[in-house]
């Protein structure tokens, strides 16, 4: 009985270290680097049109917008599809979505205040603005660069 607890104590730590080296070794520079690369060729392929923010975002705005500007520290509601790279949807909005811009990934925060209300902006975000190292559940790996496309409706 104490050999299996003593195997059972030393397997977790076991798994707690290994855990514990894997997190260590996830660079964000790196990942930057590496997203940076996936998402230039991306929009090279299909010939898309794109500015690169100094967070590391590509932006195209599609539609300027006419109404009134937006900030982070704005509540906005948003019609928005999300996709991977690879053209699969992992997300999208069935009716006008509301939410404060501070409760998103970095890349919507830094992103949707590019456009006006009545905008609609096309965002490739790096992981490392949206989900990092981590998957936030099915559809979205970690590590994942998200293409965005969002309609600013309204924003208080």
């Amino acid at each position: 009985m104490k050999l299996k607890a003593g195997f059972l104590l030393w397997s977790c730590a076991m798994v707690f270290l290994v855990s514990s080296c894997n997190k260590d070794k996830y660079d964000v520079e790196k990942q930057a680097a590496k997203d940076d690369l996936l998402i230039t060729e991306f929009i090279t392929q299909n010939k898309i049109i794109a500015t690169k923010h100094s967070s590391g975002l590509y932006y195209q705005i599609l539609t300027e917008g006419t109404g009134s500007t937006v900030t982070a520290a704005s509540t906005v509601s948003v019609n928005y599809e999300g996709k991977l790279l690879d053209g699969s949807i992992f997300d999208k909005s069935k009716a006008a979505v509301t939410f404060p811009l501070t409760g998103v990934i970095q890349g919507w925060t830094i992103g949707v205040p590019l456009v006006k209300v009545g905008g609609r902006i096309r965002l490739i975000i790096p992981s490392t603005l949206a989900y990092g190292n981590a998957s936030p559940g099915a559809g979205i790996p970690k590590n994942a660069v998200l293409d965005f496309t969002i309609d600013l409706l309204n924003a208080q």
